[in-house]
């Protein structure tokens, strides 16, 4: 029997089994009834109705109850006009554009009551901007006598009223609104290393709760609402990259009464001058417990640990960040000083750790090819990469000049004048339009010189090649696709090697507007 329509199935087989006979089978004609709910009359008013277990009609029910007695009609939201959020309370404010899923969901929730009984739908009724009022069309259903069910729509009312939050009454009143400011800094003549953290905090969203960010000829300053902001931030640096910080407080007010202080918090990170491709020399005492490590290596990688590699040896070692702050040396060649070499011959040799391997190298500076005879001869960790005829960039060991101190524990080594660093690409290929494009921070530069925004924008764009064929690098961050390129003549590159970027790399950008 179908109890939902009230009918019995038409037909029914039966299948007598016997050891000797097959089964025959017997159909049995049905005949089809309909299930009807007897009538009533209404307890209230005498009309004849449909059973229900309310033995009531629709009318009489909506007399006799009110489903949305006890829940709240007309409310109360405050609003900032400066920066357009709204207060929930206590004391955190949420950006919400007018008849959004957010500003819905906002109002919702300031409705008492709701807790007993269901929330079937919620739509806004239009009403005019300049109002002030929001009105919430809300549809709710309730259970009433004996399981009846009852679905009611009612209408709830939001007076909007205008209340400063205390970001924009500070910036009203030129009040030093910041409590806490992190100085970032680096003592290196480049800012790649900034360019690279600006990407990852950009990707782990941490600038959400600064409130602004000022950029120097040195560095970077970061500035919060609370301390715990600036703490978290100082925290996720020291993840990233090799940092050591102090801190400063400086009063700002005091109540004797109410014996309340008001400080300003300041961090100031320093963040390790070593980056990639950097030529350090090791001290002697720190060389020894790496096992014996040579003391002339290559930065190869920079994160909370440093990598090193000996690019005569291919032997690697790892430096912790509080292990480095304790030797704290600095980079006897850094990337301002590579110098383009073309591979004029190169011979493998059988010693290979990895991706690496050595190999015995000729080669000359890009500029003297052609205009003299002078090669030298190196040995290289990039026999795998390198092939005769292509350019690489290198540091010319032999030519250039040290401090005393710095390269004392080099005398005994008799190292080559060259060490080639990593693989150079043609010019004609780096104007090629870049298929990908990053996002930046909000920063408001201060003292900037012309001649800083000028070495800035090289150091960028050194920056974005190294993203473009280290795989590795751009690994940790969000690459996003060029709209104003077309990706078939970007990506059609008949030099393009395996490190290069592929599509499947590439991330869409969000963009949302009141259009879209």
């Amino acid at each position: 029997i179908n109890a939902e329509y009230g009918i019995v199935t038409p037909t029914c087989r039966c299948i007598f089994s016997n050891s000797t006979k097959p089964s025959p089978l017997i159909q049995i004609k049905m005949s089809v009834f309909t299930q009807t709910l007897p009538k009533i009359l209404c307890c209230i008013c005498g009309t004849v109705i449909d059973s229900n277990p309310s033995n009531m009609c629709i009318e009489c029910v909506k007399t006799r109850v009110d489903i949305t007695e006890g829940i709240s009609k007309q409310l109360i939201i405050n609003f900032c006009k400066s920066c357009g959020r709204y207060l929930q309370p206590p004391n955190t404010w949420l950006v919400c554009e007018l008849e959004s899923p957010q500003l819905l969901s906002f109002c919702l929730k300031k409705i008492k009551g709701m807790n007993k009984v269901k929330l079937v739908d919620a739509s806004f009724v239009w009403t005019e901007p300049h109002s002030k009022r929001l009105k919430v069309k809300v549809t709710i259903q309730s259970e009433v006598f004996n399981s009846a069910i009852v679905q009611q729509s009612f209408i709830v009312e939001y007076v909007v009223q205008d209340q400063q939050c205390d970001k924009c009454t500070k910036m009203e009143t030129n009040q030093n609104f910041w409590t806490a400011a992190a100085q970032v800094r680096q003592k290196a003549s480049h800012k790649r290393t900034f360019f690279y953290l600006e990407q990852l905090i950009i990707k782990h969203n941490i600038h959400n709760s600064t409130l602004s960010i000022k950029e120097f000829p040195d560095g970077v300053d970061f500035y919060f609402g609370h301390r715990s902001h600036c703490l978290k931030f100082v925290d996720f640096l020291n993840a990233v990259v090799p940092i050591r910080f102090k801190t400063a407080e400086r009063l700002i007010s005091q109540d004797d009464k109410s014996n309340t202080f008001t400080y300003n918090y300041t961090f100031s990170v320093e963040v390790s001058p070593i980056c990639k491709d950097d030529l350090v020399c090791l001290p002697p005492k720190l060389a020894q417990s790496m096992g014996n490590m040579s003391p002339l290596v290559l930065c190869t990688k920079v994160s909370s640990i440093i990598h090193f590699i000996d690019p005569f040896t291919l032997k690697t070692c790892d430096l912790l960040s509080g292990t480095y702050w304790k030797y704290n040396f600095t980079s006897i060649m850094n990337s301002r000083q590579l110098i383009e070499f073309i591979i004029l011959d190169i011979v493998p040799r059988g010693t290979s750790a990895g991706k690496r391997q050595l190999a015995d190298v000729q080669c000359a500076r890009n500029c003297d090819f052609g205009v003299n005879d002078t090669t030298f001869s190196t040995v290289t960790h990039l026999g795998n990469i390198l092939k005769p005829g292509d350019l690489c960039l290198g540091y010319d060991y032999g030519t250039a000049n040290f401090n005393e101190d710095d390269v004392k524990s080099l005398r005994r080594y008799n190292y080559p004048d060259i060490v080639l660093v990593r693989k150079s690409y043609s010019k004609d290929k780096k104007k090629k339009a870049r298929v990908f494009k990053l996002k930046s921070l909000p920063k408001e530069k201060v003292d900037m010189k012309k001649s800083d925004i000028q070495k800035e924008e090289e150091d960028y764009e050194t920056f974005l090649d190294d993203l473009e064929h280290d795989k590795e690098l751009r690994s940790h961050i969000n690459l996003y696709k060029a709209t104003d390129v077309p990706i078939a003549d970007a990506m059609d590159n008949d030099e393009a090697d395996e490190d290069d970027i592929k599509l499947d790399e590439l991330l869409e950008e969000m963009n949302i507007n009141e259009d879209a």
